[in-house]
């Protein structure tokens, strides 16, 4: 176990009250952890939810004052950084916690920007009912790209109008699962709107972020990209679309000339077999639902999602609030666990 002059100092946020995020976090806190681990949320929630769970749990009011030191088992510390408006629920959504959620995460965003943690973790949140509440949501990596702008932009002697404050950077979703790591061009769009938002600026963009986030977080000097296609079969030449001839192939081109090792375009039934993974430190997928089925089908409930291109650092798990589980007990901590483990080898990693 680390001392405590090496204990990393994570935030963690349980998202959907009403989903299994506060179920993991309470099962987490049986075991010892290596980190200290600090619960951004109502700790009544977490009360709550272990009293449902029938599982002991001790909470402990968060002091930045005090040194980090690791989480003792039954034990998790929590910054009420925001109170629910209704009480949670296993399995009943309800709107009325959709600016709950967001306030945790802009907590633990702001704390991990101030350095009061070290990383930010993140159970899942469900986009529905926060859109339902009338707040506009994407999803986790869009919302902190945009906090994360605006609390740098509120620390500038003179700061932007937010109408004007624009992400520091677009981020990158990357997933992690033994064995393969997934990057996407584009996120939570409409398959519609996915040919328009391939250009060669945005790619170019994201495989830089990718390449730079493959050699800082995960210590690949030289990260070897294979890259996939957009159409059936890369555009067989053209005859299935033409974003491969007219964008892919000579960004890469360009890319490869000053040195950077990229693979593709390749068809993307063809990218994910094992020859092609084996000489792969990642492959970039042009969409969502293009690239990760491939990753969950090989490490569902191992996998973490990593947001590279942000200011900090923050990993999240690979699932959805799963509402039908909340308060069963039979949630799946897997993929929350890797999602710690993986943060503090982060920012070992960084120091």
């Amino acid at each position: 176990m680390s001392s405590k002059a090496e204990t990393k100092r994570l935030a963690l946020t349980p998202g959907e009250p009403a989903g299994i995020g506060p179920d993991l976090c309470v099962a987490l806190a049986q075991q010892p952890q290596a980190v200290e681990l600090v619960a951004v949320c109502d700790p009544d929630l977490l009360e709550t939810r272990a009293k449902v769970l029938g599982l002991p749990l001790a909470l402990e009011p968060f002091d930045p004052a005090e040194p980090p030191s690791p989480t003792a088992p039954g034990v998790l510390r929590v910054d009420a950084a925001a109170r629910l408006a209704t009480p949670g629920i296993p399995g009943e959504l309800n709107p009325g916690n959709a600016s709950y959620v967001l306030e945790t995460l802009n907590a633990a965003c702001a704390g991990c920007l101030n350095g009061r943690w070290e990383a930010m973790i993140t159970a899942p949140v469900h986009k529905g009912v926060i859109n339902d509440a009338g707040l506009a949501f994407s999803g986790h990596t869009e919302f902190l790209a945009q906090r994360c702008a605006q609390l740098t932009a509120s620390d500038r002697a003179e700061p932007a109008p937010e109408s004007l404050i624009e992400p520091v950077m677009e981020p990158v979703m990357l997933l992690s699962a033994p064995g393969l790591r997934v990057a996407l061009a584009t996120t939570h769009l409409p398959l519609s709107q996915v040919p328009n938002a391939i250009t060669a600026p945005r790619l170019e963009h994201i495989i830089r972020v990718l390449t730079a986030g493959l050699q800082e977080s995960f210590g690949i000097p030289r990260p070897r990209i294979l890259v996939c296609g957009l159409n059936p079969h890369a555009g067989e030449g053209g005859h299935l679309g033409h974003e491969e001839q007219e964008v892919i192939i000579p960004l890469l081109e360009r890319l490869r000339a000053e040195g950077l090792n990229l693979a593709g375009p390749m068809p993307a039934d063809t990218a994910f077999v094992p020859p092609q993974l084996e000489r792969a430190d990642a492959v970039l997928a042009m969409y969502h639902d293009q690239g990760l089925p491939v990753l969950k089908h090989l490490g569902f409930g191992q996998a973490v999602n990593v947001t590279l291109g942000l200011p900090i650092v923050r990993t999240s798990v690979d699932h959805g609030t799963a509402l039908d589980l909340a308060g069963s007990g039979r949630a799946d901590a897997g993929s929350l666990r890797a999602a710690i483990a993986l943060a503090a080898e982060i920012v070992t990693k960084m120091d």
